[in-house]
């Protein structure tokens, strides 16, 4: 049995990010994957979310994501949960696997995943796409910032338009996608990351990218032990968290 059999990955989110999070790393032989999501497959989804065809519209995303995975890879085990993740199951599911990847589509779930890698030691693939512009960041804890150390907070309601409403270019979804489950693999496999440490933003319509450093704030209450999400940190490994 291969390392990467024995090693296993929350993805957080089964659509346009998710769905090729999980597609590459099961392709790679990752042994086991738990998807959460508590959404329905809607049509607009399919011109960004690989994982689903017509057929599927109406269906469940976890359990419809972790069917097709299956058939394409009898030998993954995957654990489908048709729930947010939340408050009250963060730690608890970050406990459970070896990383974290975020492919979610809201602020709150950003926040919380970062605040609960943190806590746990875990390390969190972030992952966001908007329109033509995707950015990606490893949340390293105790060894790069968090996602409250770039940001400190989410933004207010309603500042910032959702996916629905100001549209996602499909293929950069699954780019975005692709090289958050690059980034994964290179922390299972013991690495550092590409993206520890600073935010790679990328726009599609120029193909540029550049680099943002992400340092690590004194004052900042995501690597304080993750409060946010109400526990105690647990210790942090030499040299990275969990999935090192």
């Amino acid at each position: 049995m291969s390392d990467l059999a024995r090693r296993s990955v929350l993805v957080i989110g089964a659509g346009g990010l998710g769905g090729p999070v999980a597609l590459t790393l099961a392709a790679a032989g990752v042994g086991r994957l738990v998807l959460v999501d508590d959404d329905a497959i809607e049509t607009s989804n399919l011109n960004r979310q690989p994982l689903f065809t017509e057929k599927d519209v109406g269906q469940r995303k976890a359990a419809a994501a972790a069917q097709r995975l299956r058939r394409l890879h009898p030998g993954l085990e995957v654990e489908a949960l048709d729930r947010r993740f939340d408050d009250a199951s963060a730690i608890e599911l970050a406990r459970s696997v070896d990383l974290l990847v975020d492919g979610s589509d809201n602020f709150a779930t950003k926040f919380l995943a970062s605040d609960a890698a943190v806590a746990t030691g875990r390390m969190l693939v972030h992952g966001g796409v908007l329109r033509y512009t995707a950015q990606l960041f490893t949340v390293a804890p105790g060894v790069a910032g968090c996602l409250r150390c770039l940001f400190e907070a989410a933004p207010p309601p309603g500042s910032v338009p959702t996916c629905a409403q100001a549209g996602v270019l499909g293929p950069l979804a699954g780019t975005a996608g692709s090289l958050m489950a690059q980034e994964a693999l290179r922390l299972l496999a013991g690495e550092r990351g590409a993206y520890a440490g600073r935010l790679l933003i990328y726009d599609a319509r120029t193909a540029r990218a550049r680099f943002v450093p992400v340092r690590k704030r004194a004052d900042c209450l995501g690597c304080e032990g993750g409060r946010r999400v109400g526990v105690a940190a647990e210790p942090v490994p030499a040299g990275g968290g969990g999935a090192a």
